[in-house]
């Protein structure tokens, strides 16, 4: 028997979880100031986190997942897009998305169900944040077309997690990126946990990057707690799609520090020890340890930093909580661009009219 093909996932690391250096530093992370954005949008984003389950658990918010531990995932991706490009994000994605230029309140503002959250201040091609699973990745790929037919020089970058590699539609944009050589970068975010069941219950792949083989492109695996491998890995694959070279699945390994969401309790199924050697590798303290050991920050200025988070984090929550809420037919207004005759009777009902 003769070998047909033969194929092989590599794996990029450059920090461990001392930030100490393990491979030659991108030209991009040589810039104090880019490390530092990095690592404030991560603070950010931990402190919008903790804001937004206490907004939740007070009544003040609806469900809302948290992203404790996957900062990294989030805030490289969100740092590797270009201004041009279009972000499809799933629900897990707020660094990127505060990094895209989308407000805190915004995103507050969606959470609390309200549907102006998701008419971004900024930018109005970038998806709004997608409840189903893997629903947005077949929309990526869909842009990503849209970009290929007009010969644009942009890319379309789409993010899920590890429980929506399992799902039809994930399965679908890989073969539609794969056959129409798209301008696309996938990246999953593997926390370990699809709710509530764990990786290994739910693929027998050695790796969720290799399912880029199935669409005859390229596939990678990266630290998710390495904010430097992230940013490096998508950068390079948006880089080589918006140059024609087709797409790209990037999968970070991560984990999830929290529980899936406010409705969920982690503790019921994630083993206490497992968790606490998760807290090992978390990404905040990996870059700290780096920017420390550069010379690059203080303990003073770190402390700015955590200050200065925090102060925009309650001014978003200020903001959120004193916006006028919407009247009672805006639940209308969303779904349809000429209201049908049905609905049309039923807000007017609503309206007193």
């Amino acid at each position: 028997m003769s070998v047909v093909a033969t194929f092989e996932i590599g794996y990029l690391r450059i920090l461990d979880e001392e930030g100490h250096l393990l491979e030659t530093i991108p030209d991009f992370a040589r810039d104090p100031k880019t490390l530092l954005t990095l690592y404030r949008y991560m603070i950010l984003t931990r402190r919008f986190d903790a804001k937004a389950v206490a907004l939740q658990r007070t009544g003040q918010m609806g469900t809302f997942p948290s992203s404790l531990g996957q900062e990294a995932f989030s805030v490289g991706i969100g740092h590797a897009i270009h201004k041009e490009d279009v972000f499809c994000p799933y629900y897990r994605d707020h660094g990127a998305m505060f990094l895209r230029g989308v407000k805190l309140s915004e995103v507050l503002a969606f959470w609390g169900g309200d549907e102006r959250g998701s008419h971004y201040t900024r930018d109005k091609e970038d998806f709004p944040i997608s409840i189903p699973i893997a629903t947005q990745m077949l929309h990526a790929a869909g842009v990503a077309y849209a970009i290929k037919l007009r010969k644009q020089k942009r890319a379309v970058l789409t993010a899920c997690g590890d429980g929506a590699t399992s799902k039809s539609d994930f399965s679908q944009a890989i073969n539609a990126a794969g056959t129409w050589h798209l301008p696309l970068v996938l990246v999953v975010n593997n926390n370990q946990w699809a709710i509530s069941l764990p990786r290994d219950k739910q693929s027998a792949a050695k790796t969720l990057a290799q399912k880029a083989i199935a669409g005859g492109f390229r596939g990678l695996q990266v630290d998710g707690n390495d904010v430097i491998a992230v940013r490096h890995a998508v950068a390079e694959a948006l880089d080589r799609a918006r140059d024609g070279e087709g797409p790209s699945l990037i999968e970070a390994i991560s984990y999830r520090l929290c529980d899936h969401t406010t409705a969920d309790d982690a503790s019921r199924y994630v083993n206490k020890e497992d968790l606490k050697e998760a807290w090992r590798h978390e990404p905040i303290i990996r870059l700290r340890n780096y920017l420390i050991h550069q010379d690059f920050i203080t303990e003073q200025y770190d402390e700015e930093i955590q200050q200065a988070c925090d102060h925009e984090v309650e001014e978003a929550v200020e903001e959120y909580l004193n916006t006028e809420p919407q009247k009672p037919e805006s639940m209308f207004d969303y779904l349809y661009a000429k209201l049908p005759k049905t609905l049309t009777e039923q807000r007017n009902e609503v309206m007193g009219v």
